[in-house]
C-alpha cells in the first residue's frame, strides 16, 4: 500500500522501564489454542473513514517518493563539482521541496480534518481533536520466523506454517481496526502476542532482519527500524490514538455520552503516557517525548471540558453559588487548553503541532475564558432571590473565594446587599466575556481548516450572540459611569481528570506458537544441545532418577551407577518426548505414571540439555506480559499477597522464574517435586523412582 522507504536510516529507538518482575505466561494447555477471531474493518468499503484513510495512504506514497527524489539530488549536489549541474540539481531541489510542502499541508488538514470523527448527534457542543492512526507498510515474517523455528529450535518450519499465517493474519487486520471496542480488543490482542514473538523469535543481542515500517501520524514522514519496541510503540500508539476518535464520537448532549467520553480522552493520556515513559528516542516525531507530553495534555484538556459540560448539564442554574461553581469549572477548562498552547509553542513541538490544532485550543481557551466571566455576571444580575435564601454569609464566602484579587469599588459585602453594585460588577464581567468571545472569533477566522467546521461556528456565534445580548439588557442609557475591569475568576474543578494506564489483561490471549513448548525452556534466549534419545529399562534398584516440575518435566537428580546414568541421562535433562510422542507440556504426573509403568523392554525418551538460558531482558526490548491464562491470574494473587505490585505491562528487568504447581505430590513412596529448573530453591525431601 505504501512506498518504499528512502536510503537514510532513521535514528535506533530505545526503551526505558521499571525494573519490576514480569510475570511469565504460564504453561498452557494442548489444543486450548484456537486463534483470534477478531478481524479489521474493510479498508475497501467506502465509508467516510475509509475514504480519509485512502486518501492519506497516497500522499504518503507520493511523500516518499519525494523524499527519495530529495535525498538522491541532495547526494548529487555534494558529489558534483559541476557548476552547471549544481544549478540544475538546486532547481530541481527547489521544486521536490515545494512538492514536499504542498503534500504535508495536504496530509495536515486530512488528519486535522476534526468532522469525520465527530458524534453525529444534533446537539451543538464545541468538537473535540482526535487522532489519526499511524499506518504501516505490510512486513513478510515468514521466511525469518521459519528459520528461526529449523535452525534455533530444530523443528520442521513446515509444520508451523498454519501458526505464522496466522500471526500474518492479525497484522494484517490490526492496520485497519474499527472505531468501537472491538477494534481496541484487536490493537491488544496484537500487542499482546507481540510478547511472545519477543520471547521466541528475539534474543536480546540479535535482529532477525526485518524491517518495521511505520508513518508518522501527522506529517506522513516514514520511519523504518528492525527493532520490534518500534512495532510496539507504534501499536500502543494507535491503542491512544483510537480512544481519541472514540472519545470525539460520543453523544455529549446526555451524561452517559459524557462520562464515555470522559473515560476515552482518560484512557487515551493513559496510553501516550506510557509510551512517553518507557521509550526514548523514538524514531518519528509523533512518538517523541514533547510530542507525547503535548498529546496527554491535550487529552486531559479535553477531559476537563466534558466535565463542564456534566457540571452544566447536572447544575440548577437558578442558585448564586452553583452558578459561581459553573463558572469556576469554565475557567479551569480554560486555564488547561492555556497550558497546552504553552506547550504547543515549545521549540521541538511548534513546527510539529498543526496549525489547525493550535488554533483549535487558542479558540477554546478564549472561549471557555468567555463562558467563565458570562456565568458570572449570571450569577450577580439574575440570582438575586437565591442570594437572600441562602443567606449573605454562604454568598459572601463563595464571593470571597471567587475572584484572584478584589474587584475596583465597594466591598463585596456591600456588592451582595445592593442590586446596583451586582449589576455593575456583572456587565464588567460581560464586558470581558464579550470581549473573550470576539477573540475566539478571530482566531477562529484565521484559520482555513477551522472555518470549515459549522458546528464550531455555530457555537462560537451563539455564545457571542448571548452575552452581546445580555450586555445590551444590562447597559442602561444614564449609566455614565467607565465599566471596570473585571478581575479573574479562581478555576476550580469537582473532578480532576485521571490518567488511566492501558490495561492489556482484559484481553487475554493465547501464544500463537505454544507447540514449540513453554516459554521457560523453549524461547529465543535460551541454548540447548541437539536433541539425544536414550532407551532406559528398570533394574534391580529401579529406574535411578528423580523428577521435578512440569512443562517440560526436569531430570533433577540421577542416581549414581544406576539404570538412568548408564542409558546417558544426567542432571538438568529436560524429558521432551517419551517414545516419539511429544511431551513438551506434559506434567509431572504423566511422565512419573509412564516411567513407573514401563514394561521390560524399556522406554525411549527424548532428552535435551540447557546450555545457557540468560536471566537479564535486554533493556531495549519493551516486555509484556499477556495475563489473561489462570497461572497468571495466580502469580498476581501470591504477588498481591506478599505486599508486592502486579506486574506491570512494559518491563525491562525480568528474572526467570518457574511456572508450574509448588505443591508436593506423593507417589507411593516416591515424591514429584515442583516444577523449576537448576536454579531452583533445593528441595530436602527428594527420593528416586522405582
Amino acid at each position: 500500500m505504501m512506498g518504499e522507504e528512502p536510503a537514510t536510516r532513521e535514528p535506533e529507538m530505545s526503551d526505558a522501564g521499571s525494573d519490576e518482575e514480569l510475570a511469565l505466561p504460564a504453561r498452557m494447555e494442548e489444543g486450548s489454542h484456537n486463534g483470534s477471531i477478531r478481524k479489521g474493518c474493510d479498508p475497501c468499503s467506502q465509508t467516510q473513514r475509509s475514504k480519509l484513510q485512502h486518501r492519506r495512504a497516497r500522499i504518503n506514497q507520493q511523500i516518499n517518493k519525494e523524499m527519495r527524489m530529495r535525498a538522491g539530488a541532495e547526494n548529487l549536489f555534494r558529489a558534483t563539482t559541476n557548476n552547471k549541474v549544481k544549478e540544475t540539481v538546486a532547481l530541481e531541489l527547489s521544486f521536490v521541496n515545494s512538492n514536499l510542502q504542498l503534500l504535508k499541508e495536504e496530509l495536515e488538514e486530512l488528519n486535522s480534518n476534526m468532522e469525520v470523527y465527530q458524534t453525529e448527534s444534533e446537539a451543538i457542543n464545541v468538537p473535540m481533536i482526535p487522532l489519526g492512526l499511524k499506518e504501516t507498510k505490510e512486513v513478510d515474517l515468514t521466511v525469518p520466523l521459519k528459520d528461526v523455528i529449523c535452525e534455533h529450535y530444530g523443528e520442521d518450519s513446515s509444520l508451523f506454517e498454519k501458526e505464522i499465517k496466522e500471526f500474518m493474519e492479525l497484522r494484517q487486520a490490526m492496520r485497519t481496526p474499527s472505531r468501537n471496542e472491538a477494534g481496541l480488543e484487536l490493537l491488544m490482542e496484537y500487542y499482546n502476542q507481540l510478547y511472545y514473538l519477543d520471547q521466541r523469535f528475539f534474543p536480546p543481542h540479535r535482529t532477525l532482519g526485518v524491517h518495521f515500517h511505520w508513518y508518522d501520524s501527522l506529517t506522513g514522514v516514514p520511519s523504518c527500524q528492525r527493532a520490534l519496541a518500534f512495532e510496539k510503540g507504534s501499536v500502543l500508539f494507535n491503542v491512544g490514538a483510537l480512544y481519541t476518535q472514540i472519545g470525539a464520537r460520543q453523544d455529549r448532549s446526555a451524561t452517559a455520552g459524557i462520562d464515555r467520553a470522559i473515560d476515552a480522552f482518560q484512557r487515551a493520556a493513559g496510553a501516550f503516557n506510557y509510551l512517553k515513559e518507557n521509550f526514548s528516542n523514538a524514531p518519528s516525531l509523533d512518538m517523541s517525548g514533547p510530542s507525547l507530553c503535548m498529546l496527554v495534555r491535550l487529552m486531559i484538556a479535553q477531559v476537563q471540558e466534558c466535565v463542564f459540560e456534566r457540571v452544566t448539564l447536572t447544575t440548577p442554574d437558578t442558585h448564586f453559588i452553583t452558578q459561581l461553581q459553573v463558572a469556576k469549572e469554565a475557567a479551569r477548562v480554560s486555564d488547561v487548553y492555556s497550558l497546552v498552547l504553552q506547550t504547543m509553542s515549545q521549540t521541538l513541538v511548534k513546527d510539529y503541532v498543526p496549525f489547525s490544532w493550535a488554533s483549535m485550543v487558542q479558540v477554546k481557551a478564549e472561549h471557555f475564558r468567555a463562558l467563565s466571566h458570562y456565568n458570572a455576571a449570571v450569577a450577580l444580575c439574575d440570582h438575586t432571590q437565591s442570594i437572600e435564601e441562602g443567606g449573605d454569609e454562604e454568598s459572601a464566602k463563595a464571593l470571597f473565594q471567587f475572584h484572584v484579587s478584589s474587584p475596583a469599588g465597594p466591598p463585596l459585602s456591600q456588592v451582595l446587599r445592593d442590586p446596583e453594585d451586582r449589576r455593575k460588577l456583572g456587565k464588567a464581567h460581560l464586558r470581558c466575556a464579550v470581549i473573550r468571545h470576539e477573540e475566539a472569533m478571530r482566531v477562529h477566522g484565521l484559520c482555513k481548516i477551522l472555518r470549515k467546521m459549522d458546528i464550531l461556528q455555530e457555537v462560537l456565534s451563539f455564545m457571542y450572540k448571548r452575552s452581546l445580548d445580555k450586555y445590551s439588557e444590562m447597559d442602561r442609557e444614564d449609566d455614565f459611569d467607565e465599566t471596570a475591569e473585571a478581575p479573574e475568576i479562581h478555576s476550580q474543578t469537582q473532578h480532576k481528570p485521571d490518567i488511566t494506564p492501558p490495561n492489556f489483561s482484559t484481553v487475554p490471549v493465547t501464544d500463537i506458537f505454544q507447540r514449540l513448548g513453554p516459554l521457560s525452556v523453549f524461547c529465543a534466549r535460551a541454548r540447548w544441545g541437539p536433541v539425544r534419545v536414550v532407551s532406559l529399562q528398570r533394574g534391580d534398584g529401579g529406574l535411578g532418577l528423580t523428577l521435578r516440575g512440569d512443562s517440560p518435566v526436569l531430570v533433577a537428580g540421577v542416581v549414581p551407577g544406576g539404570c538412568a546414568q548408564e542409558a546417558g541421562l544426567r542432571e538438568g535433562d529436560y524429558i521432551v518426548a517419551v517414545d516419539g510422542e511429544d511431551f513438551k507440556w506434559a506434567k509431572h504426573g504423566e511422565v512419573v505414571h509412564i516411567l513407573k509403568s514401563c514394561s521390560d523392554r524399556g522406554i525411549q525418551l527424548s532428552i535435551i540439555t540447557l546450555h545457557t538460558h540468560d536471566t537479564q531482558v535486554d533493556r531495549r526490548q519493551v516486555m509484556l506480559s499477556p495475563s489473561g491464562d489462570e497461572a497468571n491470574a495466580l502469580q498476581r494473587t501470591m504477588g498481591r499477597a506478599k505486599g508486592q505490585r502486579t506486574a506491570p505491562l512494559l518491563n525491562w528487568n525480568r528474572k526467570k522464574t518457574g511456572g508450574g504447581g509448588r505443591a508436593t505430590k506423593r507417589l507411593g513412596s516416591t515424591f514429584s517435586l515442583p516444577f523449576g529448573n537448576l536454579r531452583d530453591s533445593t528441595i530436602k525431601d527428594r527420593r528416586n523412582i522405582r
